[in-house]
């Protein structure tokens, strides 16, 4: 199956491209949820929550929906991996539910291939356990085969990315390390990557029908090939990601039904 979501979906500018324009922030998510078959919780990256916040969000949204939850902080690029137990605390009400998909670990473009960081991800998925891990990398030093199979054996599912083409970071490559693939869409915006003054300028971006197509046949091979992919749109400004997921989504639904 193929999941299509945004990463994260509670945006005031999205009031009006997506959202009613008079839309309370508390009923985003039961909005979303009808249009979307998962989505990436962001907020977790700077504070860990008390699982209360997910058994709300659970109330919002049916028993099918799914749920990708951002790792903190400390744990990608502090690196301390002593919040392992009070994350996963929070993560219970989801795994409780059936709704939990896994955890995106996000680390910095500081973050280089090295043996160090490398046993970091051996010891840091280790104390996660057995829960689904996404792990995804900015600097373009791990893409290389005997990364893919390192992280195989270290049953940590590799993140495909989509973002400018810059030097030092990740080429668009297709790669799944486990039954379960993922790709995440960050806009092609290179003037605005390294220099801007507001965090959103580096996703403003609206890509177009063709450059999403490129897209299609890798996402499809890695469809045939694993259980499970998630795409995740962050070209969030202004509701750009919304507009990309639905067109990815009716382009991939001609050639495989079962893309949600």
């Amino acid at each position: 199956m193929i999941f299509i979501g945004t990463a994260g979906y509670s945006y005031a500018d999205w009031r009006g491209p997506f959202y009613p324009a008079n839309l309370p922030s508390g009923k985003m998510l039961s909005f979303y949820a009808v249009h979307f078959s998962f989505v990436e919780v962001n907020s977790t990256y700077y504070q860990i929550p008390h699982p209360k916040l997910f058994v709300n969000m659970l109330a919002k949204t049916s028993e099918d929906f799914l749920f990708v939850v951002k790792a903190h902080q400390d744990l990608t690029h502090a690196r301390r991996p002593e919040v392992v137990p009070r994350f996963l605390d929070c993560l219970k009400p989801l795994q409780d539910a059936g709704q939990f998909a896994g955890i995106l670990l996000q680390f910095p473009f500081s973050f280089k291939n090295s043996e160090e960081t490398r046993r970091y991800l051996v010891d840091l998925g280790d104390a996660l356990g057995d829960i689904p891990k996404f792990v995804e990398f900015r600097h373009d030093s791990w893409v290389h085969p005997a990364v893919f199979q390192f992280l195989g054996q270290a049953g940590l599912s590799y993140v495909c990315v989509d973002q400018p083409r810059l030097k030092g970071l990740l080429p668009p490559v297709g790669e799944a390390t486990s039954n379960l693939a993922y790709v995440r869409f960050h806009g092609r915006n290179a003037a605005s990557w390294w220099n801007h003054k507001e965090a959103y300028e580096r996703y403003d971006y609206l890509y177009t029908e063709g450059e999403l197509a490129e897209w299609v046949p890798t996402i499809l091979e890695l469809a045939g090939r694993t259980e499970k992919v998630f795409i995740s749109m962050n070209n969030h400004y202004q509701g750009k990601a919304v507009i990309n997921a639905r067109m990815l989504r009716e382009m991939l639904k001609e050639h495989f039904p079962e893309t949600y």
